[in-house]
Order: structure tokens, then C-alpha cells, then sequence
């Protein structure tokens, strides 16, 4: 049973897949999420979010009740690693019209245009936006112009790659 004693403290790659496997044994994504990602103790709720990245797909879909929850994490943590950590999860989440959410879609372009941002925040960002401009035309055509006028050649490989791949149809 993992506790937060456990999650304390620094953590390997090989430290999250094993997280996730005691996860997995158990069968309980949402729970285990839902107890470890508010912890005060920023390296607790890291390492919780670490290992439940390694989810597959489906394993992840157990996550969806959750979407605002993580959402309202992302936007609130002031850690870095557990805002990126989130975001992933979001990504890999299914989103519909009805979970667009203004607030979420400004943090989203804000911060993937933010150069004081880490590049894999903007990643996240980015393709989370595209991902809820998808529905609205109007909202599309808009965020299509603001990253094809960004100035590129000032954002580091990651998020080249991402705005190249969203401007090419093939993300």
C-alpha cells in the first residue's frame, strides 16, 4: 500500500513504474490520484502524478471524472513539476465541446507563449489548446493565426516541434 511516506522524497524513472505498478495491482487510478495530487507536500503529489503517467490509456480513462479537478490543479499549483505532470494527464484525457473552459483555454495560451515557461509546460499547453479550438472554428482560425505569427526561433525544440506539427494538420 503506497502512503504519503512513501512519495516523499526524490524518485526515479524506475520509482514511478514501480508506483504504478502497485497502482495497477489495485486497479484504483482515480482514487489513488485523488487522495495523493492536493498534498501540501509538493514532492508527495509529484511523485503520485509521476507514476500515474505511466497508466495506459484505458487505465487513464478512470481519470475522467476527475478532468476539472486536474484542471483546477494545473491552473492553482505553483510547482512546476506537478503543473507539468497534470497537463500530461489532461492531454491524454478525451475532451468534448462541453469540457471547454474559458479559464482553462486563456491559462493554456498564456502560458504556451510564455518564454519564462518551461518548454514542456508550452508543449502541454499548446496542444491542450489546439485540442479545445478543435470544436469552434472561429476559436481555431484564431489560435492558428497566434501561433503561425509567434516568433519561433526564440522557443526551444519541443514547442517548435509541437506549433510545426499543429500548422502542418498532422498533430
Amino acid at each position: 500500500m503506497i502512503t504519503e511516506e512513501t512519495l516523499k522524497g526524490s524518485y526515479s524513472e524506475g520509482d514511478a513504474l514501480a508506483i504504478y505498478n502497485e497502482i495497477q495491482q489495485e486497479n484504483q487510478f482515480a482514487d489513488f490520484c485523488r487522495r495523493f495530487m492536493h498534498n501540501e507536500d509538493s514532492q508527495v503529489a509529484r511523485n503520485a502524478l509521476w507514476g500515474v503517467t505511466k497508466a495506459t490509456k484505458a487505465e487513464l480513462s478512470q481519470l475522467q471524472p476527475l478532468l476539472n479537478e486536474l484542471i483546477d490543479l494545473a491552473m492553482s499549483s505553483d510547482n512546476s513539476s506537478v503543473r507539468r505532470l497534470t497537463l500530461c494527464l489532461i492531454e491524454r484525457l478525451h475532451m468534448q465541446e462541453d469540457d471547454l473552459r474559458t479559464d482553462f483555454l486563456d491559462f493554456c495560451l498564456e502560458h504556451m507563449a510564455d518564454m519564462e515557461e518551461y518548454p514542456g509546460i508550452q508543449s502541454l499547453c499548446m496542444k491542450i489548446a489546439y485540442r479545445m479550438c478543435k470544436f469552434y472554428p472561429e476559436l481555431m482560425d484564431e489560435f492558428l493565426r497566434t501561433i503561425d505569427a509567434m516568433e519561433i526561433e526564440c522557443y526551444k525544440p519541443a514547442v517548435k516541434s509541437v506549433r510545426n506539427r499543429i500548422l502542418a494538420g498532422s498533430l
